[in-house]
């Protein structure tokens, strides 16, 4: 028997700004707690956080939290930057990573009002898949989120993910069982999703309003 080819694959113990056009992925930082507060307390905040392993923060537990994120190197938090004017909108990990079988997932996401079903988004999310697959080797890049949340299931495909599969009663979060959905894409999957993703992001894509003209396609082969 053949040893699988496997190249390399990498822990990313930190990483420097992964820039875009319109936003950066930054190692979370102190710095962006008013920014990251304010967002996670704005209005519709109890909606943004139904399915998230941590709850609405308040003044008191914030701080806490931004101690152990910035501390973490798994989940590996950032901060999603918009480039225009420097401000944080948003949230992202890289998590559960696993380089000696080449495995990691993106969770923990939390985009603020001004960045949810954006171009930003995409753009976000698109860095961290070219980061896993082209800086760090892996194999396998997972999306899990809690069965019943709809909108998490949406953008898993959106962005190019197969759904594999429901893990019944897979974890308990906040008191409550939560059957799990699992996505993943591979990484020989990956440069026909990525070529989806430019088309999309391409300016000649947008109107003068920032409206898109095509939807994004992002299929594997």
């Amino acid at each position: 028997m053949n040893p699988l080819p496997i190249r390399p694959a990498y822990e990313p113990a930190s990483h420097g700004s992964l820039s875009g056009d319109s936003v950066a992925l930054v190692p979370l930082a102190p710095a962006h707690g008013p920014d990251l507060f304010a967002l996670s307390t704005a209005s519709g905040a109890d909606d943004r956080f139904r399915y998230l392993f941590d709850s609405v923060p308040t003044a008191e537990t914030f701080p806490q939290f931004m101690r152990n994120a910035c501390s973490s190197k798994d989940p590996l938090h950032v901060a999603v930057i918009r480039k225009v004017d420097g401000r944080c909108l948003g949230r992202q990990s890289l998590m559960r990573i696993t380089p000696e079988h080449g495995v990691i997932e993106i969770g923990n996401i939390l985009w603020g009002a001004e960045m949810a079903r954006t171009r930003m988004a995409s753009e976000a999310f698109f860095l961290h898949a070219c980061y896993v697959f082209e800086t760090l080797a892996y194999r396998r890049f997972e999306w899990k989120c809690n069965a019943l949340n709809a909108p998490s299931r949406r953008a898993a495909l959106r962005f190019g993910f197969r759904f594999e599969g429901i893990f019944r009663q897979h974890m308990v979060v906040k008191g409550e069982s939560r059957d799990t959905a699992w996505y993943a894409m591979l990484d020989h999957e990956w440069p026909a999703i990525k070529a989806g993703f430019e088309a999309w992001l391409a300016a000649e894509n947008f109107d003068g309003r920032g409206f898109q003209k095509t939807r994004l396609q992002c299929r594997s082969v």
